[in-house]
């Protein structure tokens, strides 16, 4: 390799160890934040011991701050695709469970941070009615208002529906405000849990054509400027999608410090002197599964994070689905892309390799005119320049097509990282999940993971085949890129890392045949 291509690898590493270092995982915490005077009303009437079982249907009771016990009923809802359980406390959610295709259940509510979407949660409602479709609380306050919650929800999807009427019970009340909330964090599986924090976030995307995903993080925004806001990690989303952007007032990020997650806050206040108002959202609990997300036209799927070269990422995705209905498996779904990768890139390759292999056919000639005026520095540069003319070999010509090579990569490695699709979908023997690292063994406290481990060896014979340098410090740096390379990869999923064993293999295949068919001959 020379020192052009050794430059790329790093520029490489480099790019991916920031990623990381930019955004490291972090721990979950479960304590809930303030988000406005409303919110904090509400939080501060939610603080009460509690202990909820978990049939279809149940009474415990709940002991208040005041000492007091008060009756909680709750309603367990359970399809193929979820797992609901509702409380009369403020009508809200207290575990909201996906279950997976490995058959594992995973709860988008944090241990700690119950209720979800809640209105004054310190309030006991009746249950008018309930069934697994639809489910119907009601509360009447001292202060002369009437609200009815109703939740409408879909058996074979993860789109439901909130409907919140306000009423006046006298003529001298004021309806109050009410929120939609989620948080603070957002559910995940275990293995996902430690980096949780740090990638869960606060979007919303615009209202105007054509929509556009927004983070936010710090001040509030108005909510009638959006379709829809959401709280996302990784892997799953709950989205708020209401029906008159309008009738909501704010979208309120907030989050304790950055070591805690964020929560999300939907808040509307009706127009005063009126007798009575409605609100109706549509709300999506579920995984950030790309294709499914884009059947509902709401710009969901604009959760998934494709990176910068996100137009890449997708068409890669595209292509994966494609091969994954054809082989029925992911892995070699992954393999089969990254032979079109290489087919697509193969023009750029073969003039970087080329251009390695003149380079070691120089290496000679360059050593003996180093050797030869290492004490005149003018005369050592006309003299390898000469040489780079008349063997008509460009130093630089390894280094452009790999450059040009970065968004395919980083667009790939961004997909892979990111797409649901891969979750527990295995590939052959011991790879289980493509989206986890592979876990060949555990050895007492450290998780062996063998495809990492083949990878960094492909990459040292990778090496040694393509060395052009006689400089002992570029080729211990060279022969380090392998252990840097496993060490990176170690953790990453093992669809990426498959990826790029792939790649490596490829790359080594066609750096064989270049280096085959060069000549040894040094042109005179």
């Amino acid at each position: 390799m020379n020192k052009n291509s050794v430059l790329f690898v790093l520029f490489s590493a480099i790019t991916l160890f920031g990623y990381y270092y930019f955004f490291p995982p972090q721990q979950p915490n479960q304590t809930q934040t303030g988000q406005n005077q409303a919110v904090q009303t509400q939080q501060d009437q939610s603080k009460a011991e509690s202990v909820t079982q978990s049939p279809e249907e149940s009474s415990v009771q709940i002991k208040e701050a005041d000492g007091s016990f008060i009756s909680e009923e709750t309603i367990e809802i359970e399809t193929d695709k979820y797992r609901a359980l509702f409380s009369n406390r403020g009508a809200s959610v207290i575990n909201w469970s996906i279950k997976e295709k490995s058959g594992n259940w995973v709860d988008l509510v944090l241990p700690g941070a119950a209720p979800m979407m809640a209105n004054f949660p310190g309030s006991n409602y009746k249950i008018v009615s309930k069934s697994n479709e639809k489910i119907v609380f009601e509360h009447v306050s001292a202060q002369g208002w009437k609200i009815i919650k109703t939740y409408s929800l879909s058996q074979n999807s993860y789109m439901h529906n909130l409907n919140i009427k306000l009423s006046k019970t006298k003529d001298i009340a004021q309806l109050p405000g009410i929120q939609l909330d989620w948080g603070p964090g957002l559910g995940t599986d275990e293995k996902e849990m430690k980096e949780n924090a740090s990638v869960t976030r606060v979007i919303a995307f615009t209202a105007s054509k054509p929509g556009k995903l927004k983070k936010l993080k710090k001040e509030s925004e108005l909510a009638s400027l959006f379709r829809w806001a959401a709280i996302d990690n990784r892997y799953f989303l709950v989205a708020f999608i209401p029906e008159r952007s309008i009738d909501f007032d704010q979208i309120i990020p907030s989050r304790q410090d950055k070591k805690h997650p964020f929560s999300l806050t939907l808040t509307a206040n009706p127009p005063k002197d009126v007798e009575s108002k409605e609100y109706s959202a549509d709300f999506y609990i579920g995984p950030k599964w790309y294709t499914y997300l884009k059947t509902f036209n709401l710009g969901l799927e604009a959760s998934v994070d494709f990176s910068v070269f996100g137009f890449l990422g997708k068409w890669a995705l595209s292509i994966l689905t494609y091969f994954h209905k054809i082989t029925n498996n992911y892995g070699w779904a992954i393999i089969m892309l990254t032979l079109v990768i290489q087919i697509i890139v193969l023009p750029l390759t073969l003039k970087s390799l080329k251009s390695a292999a003149a380079m070691k056919r120089i290496q000679p000639m360059i050593k003996e005119i180093q050797d030869k005026f290492k004490n005149d520095p003018k005369r050592l540069q006309a003299e390898m320049l000469n040489v780079y003319k008349t063997q008509k070999v460009n130093p630089l010509g390894g280094c452009l097509p790999m450059l040009l090579q970065l968004p395919i990569f980083w667009a790939f490695f961004s997909m892979l990282r990111n797409s649901y699709e891969l979750r527990n979908e295995g590939w052959i023997l011991w790879v289980t999940d493509l989206s986890a690292p592979d876990r060949f063994m555990n050895l007492g406290m450290i998780n062996l993971n063998l495809l990492p481990l083949i990878m960094g060896i492909g990459m040292f014979f990778q090496q040694k085949m393509t060395a052009v340098t006689s400089d002992p410090m570029q080729r211990r740096l060279m022969y380090m890129m392998p252990v840097i390379f496993t060490f990176m990869f170690w953790t990453f999923p093992s669809g990426l890392v498959l990826y790029w064993l792939t790649n490596s293999v490829c790359s080594m295949i066609l750096q064989y045949y270049i280096m085959k068919r060069t000549t040894t001959t040094i042109k005179n």
